[in-house]
């Protein structure tokens, strides 16, 4: 990643994240990032920060969190028009598809390692809105007569608060309705236990509803893609599902439209219980399932229908005016109403950060980066290929002048294990830099208190890097380095606890 100034929004979890803090910034600060700190305090904040980090042009917005805090932090950046700041992750949550899908570790210092080692790729978005609400017939003159055969329609409109953008998947059905009676104290303490015991709660409650899927054609309703009895729907813009199967398996999160899983009603019982089990992260035995895709979809159920955005459930009443809400407070069974939901996938509308060790499994056009990306990761390779030739050959067969400058007597190399800086190794990354080629992530002990700070250190070509044994080794040797493994480093260690390594000693 090239970006260089950056914004980390944080979801303290009841502070497990924020323990976790100097870790990150360290690598930031090594990567030679300019990044401020931002903390939610409540909810929707996380979306507030987002927005306010792309309207000031930050590069890079990054969240420390989960699906949850990814999922405003889109929201956010795409509220702020989408096209300015790339999206970064640090997976630090109950729930964390989204570092499933592009194969990003959940444990946060590699993490932050992968994303200094990524790239920004364009991707696709769900947009959500609610089209319009359609009212049960009206009674006349009080004596129950039908006030014709259209019932009543009325436009709806959004709050200005509301989250419209997914990155992963929407639900309507169960999956919502057990989402939003999670207790999020409960989630920080015991994670996916709790969405287990909201999901027995919510089991009995839930029952087959009506659904009718069309072609969204302007303003108006077009081909209808199906109708009848459903007891959940998955609208997917990327494939897994609870991070345990895929949903929605032929989805790319670069090809323009939105695959649609409708679970039909079998035998009642079985088919929660098998919806269920996903909630659960368990695999269902087998699921009676119908898959569609297009651009544009109206999606219309009743309005007691729940609807969740990439696992965070969100409420009907965010997305209506005052007057809608109104009126349909004013119905007495809401069952009767029929929301028609309007959903888009907008193309190309989000960059987000991709490791470079990424497959490209969620890419169709695994090629189709736009053309200054596609020169840059082409520029990296070369070099890269350069560098690992180069360190081959110096591996191989290190010259009488290398040998000579690195070589260390036992004496002074003895000295320097003794009173050299220790560093304990957690993890290691190859940068995309002319300049800096490797950051090693890690902690050191102050020796006056015993008391263990995190570090980071920057390696280059002018590091010298020297075995044990007194002999030399080329820079390739520092992305063999094992985690928990320690390396004795000379350089100055500043504030931000970053050490510019001017010799190693492994």
């Amino acid at each position: 990643m090239r970006e260089k100034k950056a914004c980390l929004i944080i979801n303290p979890r009841g502070g497990q994240n924020i323990a976790k803090l100097p870790d990150i910034t360290t690598v930031l600060a090594a990567a030679g990032w300019d990044t401020d700190i931002a903390i939610k305090e409540y909810g929707g904040h996380t979306m507030e920060l987002a927005n306010e980090a792309a309207e000031k042009n930050y590069e890079l917005v990054i969240g420390f969190g989960g699906d949850g805090t990814l999922s405003q932090i889109v929201n956010g950046v795409m509220n702020a028009g989408g096209q300015h700041s790339t999206v970064g992750l640090i997976p630090g949550g109950t729930a964390n598809v989204w570092a499933s899908e592009i194969g990003l570790p959940t444990d946060p210092i590699k993490a932050v390692l992968a994303l200094v080692n990524s790239e920004p790729r364009k991707v696709d978005i769900g947009h959500v809105e609610v089209e319009s609400l359609t009212f049960p017939e009206t009674k006349q003159n009080g004596q129950g007569q039908s006030g014709g055969n259209k019932s009543q329609k009325k436009k709806a409109k959004s709050s200005s608060k509301a989250k419209h953008h997914f990155l992963l998947m929407a639900g309507l059905g169960l999956d919502a309705a057990v989402m939003g009676h999670v207790s999020k104290p409960l989630k920080y303490r015991i994670g996916p236990l709790a969405v287990g015991l909201s999901a027995a709660k919510e089991l009995p409650t839930q029952h087959q509803f009506p659904l009718e899927i069309h072609i969204a054609d302007g303003s108006r309703k077009g081909e209808a893609l199906w109708k009848g009895e459903a007891l959940q729907v998955v609208v997917g813009n990327t494939r897994r599902y609870a991070d345990i199967v895929e949903m929605t398996p032929n989805a790319h999160i670069d090809d323009g439209v939105l695959d649609v899983c409708v679970i039909t009603a079998g035998d009642p019982l079985t088919t929660l219980q098998q919806v269920a089990s996903l909630l659960l992260r368990r695999k269902p035995d087998n699921l009676t399932s119908e898959y569609f895709h297009g651009a544009h979809l109206t999606i219309t159920v009743p309005a007691t229908i729940d609807l969740q955005l990439d696992g965070s459930a969100v409420k009907l009443n965010d997305y209506l005016s005052k007057s809608d809400r109104k009126a349909l407070e004013q119905v007495e069974n809401k069952e009767q109403v029929m929301v028609n939901y309007r959903f888009d996938a907008q193309p190309s509308a989000l960059r987000v950060a991709i490791p470079y060790t990424y497959d490209d499994a969620l890419f169709e056009d695994s090629a189709g980066k736009k053309q200054e990306q596609h020169d840059s990761a082409q520029e990296e390779q070369r070099r890269s290929a350069e560098n690992t030739s180069r360190d081959k050959d110096q591996l191989d067969q290190p010259g009488d002048g290398e040998r000579q400058e690195s070589q260390q007597s036992p004496e002074h190399l003895d000295a320097f294990l003794q009173n050299g800086r220790k560093v304990v190794v957690a993890g290691v990354t190859r940068v995309p830099d002319k300049k800096l080629r490797y950051i090693v992530a890690g902690s050191t002990t102050k020796r006056s208190t015993g008391e263990a700070k995190p570090v980071a250190l920057r390696i280059d070509d002018n590091t010298t890097i020297v075995r044990r044994t007194g002999e030399p080794a080329p820079l390739a040797v520092i992305q063999k380095l094992p985690e928990g493994g320690e390396v004795f480093v000379e350089g100055k260690l500043n504030k931000r606890g970053v050490i510019r390594a001017k010799r190693i000693v492994f």
